[in-house]
């Protein structure tokens, strides 16, 4: 198990723009050939825009986008004719497969913070396709057949457990909340690599919201 813990995140985005993103993997201007992926996930960013704030619009190609909302809300729109408000409890995916463009805004009265991940797909090419599931229950897993992935959200009050999927490569990212995993204590950022998870359990210090990865 490899834990990497917020504050070793590279610090991108533009914040005379409104924007902060922190990056667990290299992104952009931050190459690191050590650090571009595991299993599946080639991206994890937590990003806060200021109301107003955005990304204008960008292509995308050969990527599972995959978005979560922890506060705020996130407006979404695609040139394959998508117009949605992302909010807390939802999962979005854009499947961008042989290219698609979109933008992302926060055009709410709030600040808005977002977990976006990037998965890379088992075949390149394809058709765009975009899916959201409006508050997911605890516990549903979210599959991404595409990338050979499964998401599970985990919501757990203080001194609950949840058992973490057994998998070839398990990655656990903490929204909220402090947990302990394997004997490491994890906070709000941090997260924990873990490959070839069997018999794992994630037991909450205070109240936590897990997003858990299951990858082959």
């Amino acid at each position: 198990m490899d834990v990497r813990h917020a504050t070793e995140r590279y610090r991108g985005g533009a914040p005379e723009a409104g924007i902060e993103s922190l990056h667990a993997f290299s992104f952009g201007p931050h190459y690191d050939p050590d650090n571009l992926r595991f299993g599946a996930l080639i991206a994890c960013n937590e990003e806060r825009l200021a109301p107003g704030a955005g990304f204008d619009e960008h292509p995308h190609s050969h990527t599972e986008i995959v978005t979560w909302v922890v506060g705020g809300e996130l407006t979404h729109r695609d040139s394959a004719g998508h117009e949605t408000v992302v909010r807390p409890g939802d999962v979005q995916r854009l499947s961008s497969a042989g290219g698609v463009r979109h933008v992302e805004r926060n055009d709410g009265p709030a600040p808005l913070a977002f977990v976006q991940m990037w998965l890379a797909p088992l075949k390149p090419g394809g058709d765009p396709a975009y899916e959201i599931v409006h508050g997911i229950a605890d516990s549903t897993p979210y599959a991404v057949p595409e990338a050979g992935a499964m998401l599970h959200v985990r919501r757990l009050g203080a001194g609950e457990r949840t058992a973490v999927p057994d998998g070839a490569y398990v990655y656990v990212h903490v929204v909220h909340g402090e947990v302990s995993l394997d004997g490491a204590e994890l906070g709000p950022g941090d997260a924990a690599r873990i490959t070839d998870a069997k018999d794992l359990e994630a037991v909450a210090i205070s109240g936590a919201e897990l997003l858990v990865w299951e990858m082959s």
